[in-house]
């Protein structure tokens, strides 16, 4: 309780302040990205905010590169929060997750480690998760990217149990195969199946089923699901308008497509040339209603996150 009211009252507490210029929103109001890496270049993140139209983020950031992450959010306050990950599996990881917490990171994420959802080490993740409720948001992949390519986050299709086994902990579900599962028919020959959705996906199942999952929209991996069959999801995005948020996880320099597209992964090919952040929030606000839009990209995160943040900034 302590470190979330230290988070509200020094986290966004710039948020009354006018630390940049108030202009005609992008995207018709503020929007949150919850999936933005923390890049190497000084200012590469904000640049890429300001090029897609994103107002604010949560920088996924290894325990490794904090000092860097504060930096960033130090150098415009009320523009950022940041969420820590750690590999589980290595002796000191749930260690290095419990003293980011508690030093201010306000989730974990993206937790992309060669696990399996049911492994002791994951499981110590989600007691941590429940006791000092944070959200943990997972790559869940199984069909590799390249050749080599380990699976992520092993055995989604009895994740289930999980979700019973923790109702205290908030799952945020993200990457290939979580989204693969939105269809009921889901291909073993790709990462990201293509044509009209099936209904009774374990996806689309479990996030009626269980208020502990949310999804996560990033990557050629929401934005291909979201893209697929227009008419499910105008109905998807209505039936699950509370859990669902909006990350980019796009790797384009400027928000306009500059660069190489989603790492370089031959599979998002129909990406390149592209920013992921602004084909998903055009594909999100051209199926939906702007209600629901604003409560996607702004409302649902300020809830499962518990962050404090005001838009617009109001004259000090």
């Amino acid at each position: 309780m302590q470190r979330r009211t230290f988070l509200q009252s020094t986290l966004f507490a710039a948020a009354a302040q006018p630390l940049w210029p108030q202009t005609e929103p992008l995207w018709g109001g503020p929007v949150i990205d919850t999936h933005l890496h923390l890049r190497r270049e000084a200012d590469a993140c904000f640049t890429h905010m300001q090029g897609c139209g994103v107002t604010h983020a949560i920088l996924l950031t290894p325990a490794a590169d904090e000092a860097r992450a504060k930096e960033e959010m130090a150098k415009r306050p009320g523009r950022f929060a940041r969420s820590v990950a750690a590999d589980p599996g290595k002796p000191d990881g749930v260690k290095a997750l419990r003293d980011a917490l508690s030093d201010g990171a306000v989730s974990m994420g993206e937790l992309k480690y060669h696990l399996a959802l049911d492994s002791p080490e994951m499981r110590r993740v989600y007691d941590l998760a429940a006791e000092l409720q944070v959200p943990v948001m997972m790559h869940i992949q199984d069909f590799p990217h390249f050749p080599g390519e380990l699976p992520y986050n092993t055995g989604y299709p009895q994740f289930d149990k999980i979700l019973k086994a923790y109702p205290k902990t908030n799952f945020i579900g993200h990457a290939d195969l979580f989204w693969a599962h939105i269809s009921a028919d889901v291909p073993t020959d790709l990462g990201y199946p293509t044509g009209p959705i099936k209904p009774g996906g374990l996806t689309d199942r479990w996030l009626s089923d269980f208020p502990n999952l949310y999804a996560d929209m990033s990557a050629n991996s929401g934005n291909n699901a979201l893209s697929r069959d227009p008419g499910f999801t105008r109905d998807f995005v209505v039936r699950h308008r509370s859990k669902l948020i909006f990350g980019s996880d796009c790797s384009c320099t400027d928000g306009k497509g500059a660069g190489i597209s989603q790492g370089n992964n031959p599979e998002a090919a129909r990406l390149e040339g592209k920013c992921v952040a602004r084909e998903t929030l055009g594909v999100l606000k051209q199926s939906t209603t702007p209600e629901i839009f604003h409560q996607v990209v702004w409302e649902n995160t300020i809830r499962l996150f518990k962050l404090n943040l005001k838009y617009p900034l109001s004259p000090a």
